[in-house]
């Protein structure tokens, strides 16, 4: 990929993550987003960045740019401009996409990129012909006017709008459409559970060894995420009951081997060289090489199967094996999904025929993926998972040697998905 200068990404912070309706759940998107933009920019030499992009997945009516009212009510300089971005669970990851696209190395150099989301503080809404019909309502300019549009009104619109985590086109939960993917991969019960257990035990030990603590902040009392189990083991995994497929016998994605729902924020750099001087000398940067954003039609392939189609194509854009990537950090919405993309990644047919990338890249080792926990344990606060993802990589990396690389994946709804390739330098 050809460009004016080098991009660098730099970690941030994150809040700690928490489960909804647990120890975040009185913060709603911008409260949460405030201390984490707040600490970063206090960090700067110079006081500011140069342009800030901020996402956030679940819709609110009370703003329309979460960006730049992220920027006002952390009192960052009022000039730095600011723009919302969203990509499902990818969101905060296309911000640094959008970023790194307009650093040139001259006059933009810096740029604060992360994302939230509160799933606590959902905001529920009318029926669109309530809507229509309480507009009008209020246009009314008599009293006979308003009357005789009350004649308008039926119960059927007395309805509620209640945002779902589902999709929009097939009216599936992610959960229900991952279940479907998983069947027709064949991925074990067990192998889920395996799966959710490392990602459990790596987020443990990483807390316990202190590698997440210049990574989060704290947020009043709350000090660390809340969600990663020191107690789960493969016995309790098993005996948990499914929770999309209850019916036909076979379900196997469960509330162990699934990421929960989440509130929590995170923030990630994104500079050229010259902004990279701005930050503290003790920052861990890594470069970001390329990226791939990868749509499948999710009615012919699985909703969260895009990264299976763009990881292979941006290791041969660079004549790179799976074996040549020192640290994988996969999304984990679901373990189920981690299991069909790593077990597609390793299928020839699939690489022949369906992501039109004819070559062997290799056995994929699993031993490298996620050391640090994923987001079955960590959690998935939607907006700031790749922003979380993307700085616990970046540190990891950054001890590693010279020229040493890393992929970063997300699978987003709408059969979409975004991947990093980063290198220690």
């Amino acid at each position: 990929m050809r460009r004016a200068t080098d991009i660098w990404l730099a970690s941030g912070v994150r809040t700690p993550f928490s489960k909804v309706d647990g120890a975040l759940a009185k913060l709603d998107a911008i409260e949460l987003s405030v201390p984490v933009a707040r600490h970063m920019v206090d960090q700067l030499k110079g006081g500011k960045p140069d342009f800030a992009v901020w996402g956030t997945v679940v819709p609110n009516l009370t703003w329309s740019n979460i960006a730049r009212e992220v920027l006002m009510e952390a009192g960052i300089d009022a000039t730095v401009p600011a723009f919302s971005t969203v990509m499902a669970c990818s969101t905060s990851m296309m911000g640094v996409i959008e970023a790194a696209g307009m650093i040139d190395g001259d006059s933009i150099n810096l740029a604060m990129v992360g994302g939230v989301d509160s799933l606590s503080r959902i905001q529920i809404g009318l029926d669109q012909r309530l809507s229509d019909w309480l507009r009008k309502f209020q246009q009314a300019r008599s009293l006979g006017q308003k009357i005789d549009h009350l004649t308008h009104l039926h119960l059927r619109d007395l309805k509620l709008y209640i945002p779902a985590i589902s999709n929009r086109t097939t009216g599936l939960s992610m959960g229900e459409h991952t279940e479907i993917t998983a069947k027709e991969w064949q991925i074990s019960r067990a192998e889920q559970d395996e799966i959710a257990l490392s990602s459990h035990r790596n987020a443990v030990t990483a807390w316990d060894r202190g590698f997440f603590d210049d990574l989060v902040i704290p947020i009043g009392d709350v000090t660390r995420d809340t969600i990663p189990r020191k107690d789960t083991t493969l016995e309790k995994l098993a005996r948990l009951p499914p929770s999309f497929d209850r019916t036909s016998g076979k379900g196997s994605l469960t509330a162990g081997n699934s990421s929960p729902l989440t509130d929590g924020a995170a923030g990630v750099w994104v500079a050229s060289e010259k902004g990279l001087d701005r930050l503290p000398t003790n920052t861990p940067r890594v470069k970001l090489v390329d990226w791939e954003i990868g749509a499948v039609d999710f009615r012919v392939e699985g909703l969260l199967m895009a990264p299976a189609f763009a990881i292979p194509r941006l290791l041969a854009r660079h004549d790179l094996t799976y074996g040549d990537i020192h640290l994988w950090e996969i999304h984990e919405a679901f373990a189920a999904q981690v299991a069909f993309h790593l077990k597609a990644l390793q299928d020839a047919t699939f690489l022949r025929d369906r992501a039109k990338v004819p070559r062997d890249f290799g056995p994929f080792p699993r031993e490298r993926m996620n050391p640090n926990g994923g987001s079955t344990a960590l959690g998935h606060p939607f907006g700031a998972t790749g922003a979380r993802i993307i700085g616990q990589t970046v540190k990891e990396l950054a001890a590693m040697p010279r020229g040493q690389r890393a992929i970063v994946s997300i699978c987003a709804d709408g059969g979409q998905g975004s991947v990093l390739l980063l290198e220690a330098a």
